[in-house]
């Protein structure tokens, strides 16, 4: 089964983001794609908290996610929508990602877990929590003759929920993401091919890339990586555009019975903490 990676440069329309999925998604699937996953925060990549507010609105009855429902039943193919922000009663969103059927049904949804609260030397404190509400729980889903692991950006600096994952029965990965340029010239790459070779997985990885009319800028090269840790398919550059590779289950196969971590991890307990002085 082919899958393919839409690169895009979204921006506060979300009517024109739309737009450039439906070509992405129309280029993907005339290559023979059958699961097509975008980035990040494809329907729209917000300035501000209010704007988002302006924007964004509830999961149910969402034009947008009936828009991306009908792009999958007229290309017939598996549409994974990276994330979108949906409004919740508490004030703040939700990241959530769609995966839509061949038919347009709604077949997983899932909420981004781990945000991005930091202190940055310099900078201004860095609080994701307080626009959105992290997810609970770990989900896969079937795709054709695969079962996926579902992820958004940031999650992939946690290898305990693609470890769950995979023991979960999923054997490819999807990271849509939205990195920014330093951290992804540093970090993107290794991240990604460290998840995969972990796993023994696919990871395929939809990147946001370019300058978006928000003012930030994101690093692009979205990936697909096999369960060897080897890049098969990349875009060279931050240009919206389409990659496409196959999935061969029996190398997911291969991986994991050559280094079978997975079956050799074993329950540990930490080290009691203890206080200073005592030995």
């Amino acid at each position: 089964m082919k899958i393919a990676a839409l690169q895009m440069r979204s921006g506060i329309e979300p009517e024109a983001n739309m737009d450039a999925l439906e070509a992405l998604a129309e280029e993907a699937a005339g290559q023979g794609a059958r699961y097509l996953l975008s980035p990040e925060v494809t329907v729209v990549f917000a300035e501000s908290r209010e704007q988002l507010a302006s924007i964004a609105g509830p999961y149910e009855g969402n034009p947008h996610l009936e828009r991306a429902a009908g792009i999958a039943r007229r290309h017939g193919v598996h549409l994974h929508v990276g994330s979108l922000a949906v409004a919740l009663p508490d004030g703040r969103f939700a990241n959530r990602s769609v995966l839509f059927s061949p038919d347009g049904r709604v077949e997983a949804t899932y909420d981004k877990i781990h945000l991005f609260d930091a202190t940055l030397a310099g900078l201004r404190d860095y609080r994701e929590s307080a626009t959105y509400r992290g997810g609970e729980r770990a989900v896969t889903a079937p795709v054709g003759d695969f079962t996926l692991g579902l992820a958004i950006c940031y999650d992939m600096r946690f290898p305990r929920l693609f470890n769950t994952l995979a023991k979960s029965g999923a054997q490819v990965m999807a990271v849509p993401a939205a990195f920014t340029v330093p951290t992804g010239e540093a970090h993107w790459h290794v991240l990604l091919r460290a998840r995969a070779i972990e796993t023994g997985s696919y990871v395929i990885a939809a990147a946001q890339g370019g300058h978006h009319a928000n003012g930030r800028a994101t690093y692009g090269h979205s990936l697909i990586v096999n369960p060897w840790g080897r890049i098969v398919a990349e875009v060279e550059g931050d240009a919206p555009g389409v990659i496409v590779a196959e999935v061969e289950l029996e190398k997911v196969a291969d991986a994991r019975a050559r280094i079978p971590v997975l079956a050799n991890e074993r329950d540990f307990a930490p080290d009691p903490v203890l206080p200073v002085g005592v030995i």
